[in-house]
């Protein structure tokens, strides 16, 4: 049982560091967009149906937020950003 704790953690953790990498991978792009190229990310992958592929993209959002202090989050870009995604989705 406990090998089996051990294997899900390790495989949370491998999870944690793909969304931790694409964060710095993003912010080091561009730092100010970042979090809205992050958000564009997401929102595409929802207009696809990817669930995973959402999740991850939330999660790196998430993460710009937190390392990023200079990163431009402005909930009105955003919206405009997810309503260009599920405009060119449909």
């Amino acid at each position: 049982m406990l090998a089996a704790i051990g294997t899900w953690l390790e495989g949370r953790r491998a999870i944690r560091r793909r969304w931790q990498a694409g964060a710095r991978a993003l912010v080091t792009a561009d730092a100010h967009n970042a979090y809205y190229e992050a958000q564009r990310r997401a929102a595409r992958a929802r207009v696809r149906n990817d669930r995973a592929a959402f999740y991850h993209w939330a999660k790196v959002a998430a993460e710009i937020a937190r390392i990023a202090p200079l990163a431009g989050m402005d909930i009105d870009v955003v919206r405009a950003v997810v309503a260009e995604e599920e405009r060119r989705g449909t």
